[in-house]
């Protein structure tokens, strides 16, 4: 049985990380958050010590290595621009790491992270749960099988709508989240380099608060995406019916169908690190290189091979975001 420590005890995540902690027959001894509205913990580790002071929590991570109940793991659930020092804290304390996505927001993170890992023989892993998904893995197979000189015509289209809350929260907040296309594409990136290969062109056609496009050529793939919160962009007909997510991949006009099965997949990812397994720095490198140029590109508009959203025209702009505020129209 491991210990393991969680920071960002009380995030939208955590619980997905405390089950699996639990499935796999793990405990969590400590939790940390700032907010104390936690009583999810209860479900699964009622005895787990838990603090909202980083401080104290540090120093009881200390105590439990005095005593010889040193912990084995740190889970990290914090928001994104704070998960480079959460691992930092957890590979000087003698434990390896399970850190949600994005690993980092920039990719020279990697490289002092990749030092520290040097320095204490610990290791990071990062939670990326589409690599484990049952019809993923199945395309993959099909891709390596295929010609490798074949470039298969991909469109990715992820709206998932949000609320006023997002932009008043760190979510809404390009510097500590990275923006949508980091926030919430980071693992379409990383599943489309792991199929298709290296990323031969970046191009960004919209980026802007509520919505991002853009084409990727891969080895293996032209990629058109577009990711969205903004639930005027999820089509008419699905709103009518009260939806508020929707999550599409085509590969060469044939749907990939891999909206359920997630539900398990964070205890998969937890069972396959203890085994030895596991996704690491290397394996983080090609999606963080994808949102950072993202990030930092100056967006084209509609030219050239774009996704058809790319030129949606919303007929409602209720507020738009100015230095990190929301602004109303």
């Amino acid at each position: 049985m491991k210990n393991f420590a969680l920071i960002g005890a009380a995030g939208y995540i955590a619980p997905r990380h405390m089950r699996a902690i639990k499935d796999t027959g793990n405990q969590l001894v400590a939790a940390l958050d700032p907010n104390d509205s936690v009583g999810i913990i209860d479900s699964y580790f009622p005895g787990a010590a838990f603090f909202t002071e980083f401080e104290r929590f540090d120093r009881h991570i200390e105590k439990l290595k005095r005593n010889g109940q040193p912990v084995d793991y740190v889970s990290i659930c914090t928001p994104n621009y704070l998960h480079d020092a959460h691992c930092r804290f957890g590979l000087r304390n003698g434990a390896d790491v399970v850190c949600e996505k994005p690993l980092v927001l920039n990719p020279w993170n990697i490289d002092l992270l990749k030092e520290i890992e040097k320095e204490t023989g610990k290791r990071i892993f990062n939670i990326l749960q589409l690599r484990l998904h049952p019809a993923i893995v199945a395309l993959k197979k099909k891709i390596d099988a295929s010609d490798s000189k074949t470039k298969h015509d991909i469109d990715l289209t992820y709206l998932t709508s949000r609320g006023n809350w997002y932009y008043t929260s760190w979510k809404g907040d390009k510097n500590k989240s990275g923006g949508i296309a980091t926030n919430i594409g980071v693992h379409f990136y990383d599943m489309l380099t792991w199929i298709f290969g290296e990323v031969q062109q970046n191009v960004v056609h919209v980026l802007t608060h509520d919505r991002a496009s853009g084409y990727l050529e891969l080895e293996k793939a032209r990629v058109r995406w577009f990711l969205s919160i903004n639930y005027d962009t999820i089509p008419k007909k699905l709103r009518d019916d009260g939806a508020r997510t929707y999550r599409s991949i085509t590969v060469d006009g044939e749907e990939i169908e891999f909206s359920g099965g997630f539900t398990d997949l964070h205890t998969v990812c937890y069972q396959d690190i203890i085994d030895g397994n596991g996704f690491g720095l290397d394996e983080v490198r090609k999606a963080i290189d994808v949102v950072y140029n993202i990030r930092n590109s100056t967006p084209l508009g509609p030219k050239g091979d774009y996704h058809p959203f790319a030129n949606l025209e919303l007929s409602e702009h209720p507020f738009t975001v100015k230095n990190n505020k929301k602004v109303v129209s």
